[in-house]
């Protein structure tokens, strides 16, 4: 028995990009966000490019895929909702802790031309590099292999740091490095018990200002240590 072909979305009879990126926008806007900049974003990212080749089919279904090393891409809602969280202006520097495929930082280099992305797996990490010079975003992102629970202190500080990846408790090295104003959006727990926590760094201190169910992959490196 012959084992089953997987076309590329370009293969499929009847495919077009333009057409499944306006049904993911449309799945994206009945989610809830708004922000008319990162919806103009997510337009514009070619996520059949920063998945495997053989789950392409799949890039604009607003679920998240997996890309190895048992990570996976985020559903494009969650991305575009974490990134209407972080209040992202041009010309923010803004850090992305869990590169993965190179989906969320394509989609900050949208909005910013200064995004520094850190990711703990090398070969994804070197992937995701390429992936995204050969989009034409390397110009707008600094690249890191390392933990990212320790941040990128040299850059600090930043308008805002997104976080892929759940510790379960947040790390204080990155709410050290959020400047006056800036917004760390993070998912906090293990397993299934996780919440999106956005924090904001204000002149007398940090505050909360939203939390929502969610889950991800677990972050890895010091913030598993006991």
């Amino acid at each position: 028995m012959e084992s089953p072909v997987t076309l590329t979305p370009a293969e499929r009879p009847g495919w077009s990009v333009e057409a499944e990126r306006e049904q993911l926008l449309s799945a994206i806007r009945a989610s809830g966000v708004e922000d008319p900049r990162v919806l103009e974003a997510v337009a514009k990212v070619p996520r059949h490019e920063l998945v495997p080749p053989e789950l392409r089919h799949l890039a604009y279904e607003d679920h998240p895929l997996p890309i190895g090393g048992g990570q996976t891409i985020s559903q494009p809602s969650l991305v575009a909702l974490m990134t209407e969280l972080a209040k992202i202006e041009h010309g923010d520097r803004v850090l992305e802790v869990g590169t993965g495929s190179g989906y969320q930082a394509a989609i900050l280099a949208e909005l910013t031309d200064e995004v520094y992305t850190i990711e703990i797996v090398e070969a994804l990490a070197a992937r995701a590099r390429r992936d995204l010079e050969r989009l034409g975003y390397g110009d707008r992102i600094q690249f890191r292999i390392g933990d990212g629970y320790a941040g990128w202190v040299e850059a600090a500080p930043f308008d805002a740091i997104i976080v892929t990846a759940a510790p379960p408790k947040v790390p204080e090295p990155l709410k050290a490095q959020l400047k006056v104003g800036g917004r760390l959006v993070i998912p906090v727990g293990s397993g299934r018990s996780q919440a999106l926590r956005v924090i904001e760094r204000t002149p007398s201190g940090f505050v909360e200002h939203a939390s929502l169910p969610v889950t991800f992959v677990p972050m890895t490196g010091r913030a598993q240590e006991r």
